[in-house]
C-alpha cells in the first residue's frame, strides 16, 4: 500500500474524533471517504496528508512510518501529495499562473528566483505540466485569464489543475465538488479518472453517495469517527454488511452530533502546509 493509516486515533481534548482507524490508498486507486458531515472525514485527509500526527497508530508511506521522519524527510514526502479544498483560493493573477503556483513554491530558490524575474520582464511561457493540467480541466483555453473572473465551478478546476500541476503521487480532495453545478463536476470528476489512469492515487472526502458510486475503487463509510466498512461500491451502497452504513445509504443517518470533523464547529489551530 503506498499511503496507509493503522489504528489511527485523534481526540479534542475529551472528545474523540478518529477511533483505530486503519485504511489506505494505492497508486492509480480512488479510495472514496463517505459518511455525515462531523463524522471525522477531514480529520481523516489531515492525517493521511501528514499535516499532524495521530495520537495512536501510525500513518506509513510506503512503509515507512511519517512521524518516524526528521521534519525535512517528512517535508519530502509531502511534496509528493497535493491537496484540494472545498473552496478554492486563487490568486489576483492568469489561470496560468495560478495552478504554476505549486511548482514554484517546490523549486529552489535560485530556481525560482529566475523564474520570478522571467516573469516580471513578460517573457514566462506556460510550461507544458501547466498545460497539461489545464487540458485535463478542460480551462487551456483560459490560461491567460484572471483567475478571479472565473466561475466557482472553473475555479474549482483550476485549483484541481494545480494539484495536478506538481506532477503528485497522491491527491486528497475535501468536498471538491459540493458546491458545483453538473457540468463543472462531470469535467472534475472525468479529471480524476485522468488522474487515476496516470497512476495518481486520490482520496476524496464527500458526503455525495452518487459520486462515491461514479468514481471510487473502494469506498470506507466512517460514522461517530469510527470506519464501519469499506469495499467497492457496489457492495457498499447495495449490500453493505453493517447496519448503519444501510441507514446511512437509505438516507437515515444524516449527522452525528457527538462526533466532529475539526472544521466548522471548532475553528483549526494549524493550516495545511502549503508546500
Amino acid at each position: 500500500m503506498m499511503l496507509e493509516a493503522t489504528d489511527v486515533f485523534v481526540g479534542y481534548g475529551d472528545e474523540t474524533v478518529l477511533r483505530d482507524v486503519s485504511l489506505g490508498v494505492d497508486a492509480g486507486e480512488v479510495l472514496t471517504v463517505v459518511g455525515p458531515s462531523g463524522t471525522g472525514k477531514t480529520t481523516l485527509l489531515r492525517l493521511l496528508s501528514a499535516f499532524r500526527p495521530p495520537e495512536s497508530g501510525t500513518v506509513a508511506w510506503e512503509g515507512t512510518d511519517l512521524w518516524s521522519l526528521s521534519e525535512e524527510e517528512r517535508l519530502a514526502v509531502r511534496r509528493r501529495m497535493s491537496m484540494v479544498f472545498q473552496e478554492p483560493s486563487l490568486f489576483n493573477a492568469p489561470v496560468h499562473r495560478n495552478v504554476s503556483y505549486g511548482r514554484r513554491v517546490r523549486q529552489s530558490w535560485r530556481t525560482r528566483l529566475g523564474s520570478e524575474l522571467r516573469g516580471l520582464v513578460g517573457r514566462e511561457s506556460v510550461s507544458d505540466p501547466v498545460r497539461t493540467a489545464l487540458d485535463a480541466v478542460g480551462l487551456a483555453d483560459k490560461a491567460d485569464q484572471n483567475a478571479l473572473s472565473l466561475s466557482g465551478g472553473e475555479a474549482q478546476r483550476v485549483a484541481f489543475a494545480r494539484a495536478l500541476a506538481v506532477d503528485p503521487d497522491v491527491i486528497f480532495l475535501d468536498e471538491p465538488t459540493s458546491n458545483l453545478d453538473p457540468r463543472n463536476t462531470a469535467l472534475l470528476e472525468e479529471a480524476i479518472r485522468q488522474a487515476r489512469r496516470r497512476g495518481v492515487g486520490v482520496v476524496v472526502a464527500t458526503h455525495d453517495m452518487h459520486q462515491a458510486e461514479r468514481l471510487s475503487d473502494r469506498v470506507g463509510f466512517i460514522y461517530g469517527g469510527e470506519l464501519v466498512e469499506v469495499g467497492p461500491p457496489e457492495r457498499l451502497f447495495e449490500n453493505p454488511d453493517d447496519p448503519r452504513t444501510a441507514q446511512f445509504v437509505a438516507g437515515e443517518l444524516l449527522y452525528d452530533e457527538e462526533a466532529d470533523d475539526g472544521d466548522s464547529e471548532r475553528p483549526p489551530v494549524e493550516q495545511y502546509p502549503s508546500t
